[in-house]
């Protein structure tokens, strides 16, 4: 089921996440309506809190729509903890389904540490780089509160405003079901 993702200005975005553990309700329906989601708007990540949901879970698959890619990286996180972030920072264009028609260049570096759960509930401790590394940062600062508009300079921020004003408003209208904090109407 493609469920409504969660427009910039909800409450929701800038929460840090809770754990969850084996008995969270339905956690394999929920895991496959987030990927159906995601593959839906067209992303290569979608965490939990973008679909209304607090909870320390996000999912991953920067080849979407293409099963032969040999450097495919499809995965699902939960519980995760970054353990560390080495390498020389680097500017990346990146995008987020809650805040549509907005790219900014962020800088990230190309090698994270993580320790996570899988959807078996399998532990695993990994090291991922270059363009999946970033994916997982960008999603797993979801899980922390933290939106990638939070990691632009100040004036950078400010030119943004009325453009982040409107989408929390519902002034946008990507190809996907959202759920905009400040607006009455339903889309």
């Amino acid at each position: 089921m493609k469920l409504p993702i969660v427009a910039y200005g909800d409450p929701v975005l800038k929460k840090v996440c809770t754990p969850i553990d084996e008995s969270y309700p339905e956690l394999q329906t929920l895991i496959a309506n987030m990927f159906e989601t995601m593959y839906n708007a067209h992303g290569v990540g979608l965490a939990a809190p973008q679909i209304g949901l607090p909870i320390r879970l996000f999912i991953v698959d920067t080849a979407p729509g293409d099963d032969e890619d040999k450097d495919r990286y499809r995965k699902v996180f939960i519980n995760a903890e970054i353990l560390e972030e080495t390498g020389e920072p680097w500017a990346f264009n990146e995008g987020c389904l809650s805040i549509p028609e907005i790219r900014e260049d962020v800088m990230r570096k190309p090698n994270v540490k993580i320790r996570y759960y899988d959807e078996n509930w399998q532990l695993h401790e990994e090291d991922v780089s270059g363009m999946a590394a970033r994916v997982i940062q960008h999603e797993y600062d979801h899980i922390e509160g933290t939106l990638f508009t939070d990691k632009l300079g100040l004036l950078r921020k400010r030119m943004l405003k009325g453009k982040l004003d409107a989408i929390s408003r519902g002034n946008v209208y990507p190809e996907y079901k959202m759920k905009f904090p400040n607006q009455k109407k339903k889309r």
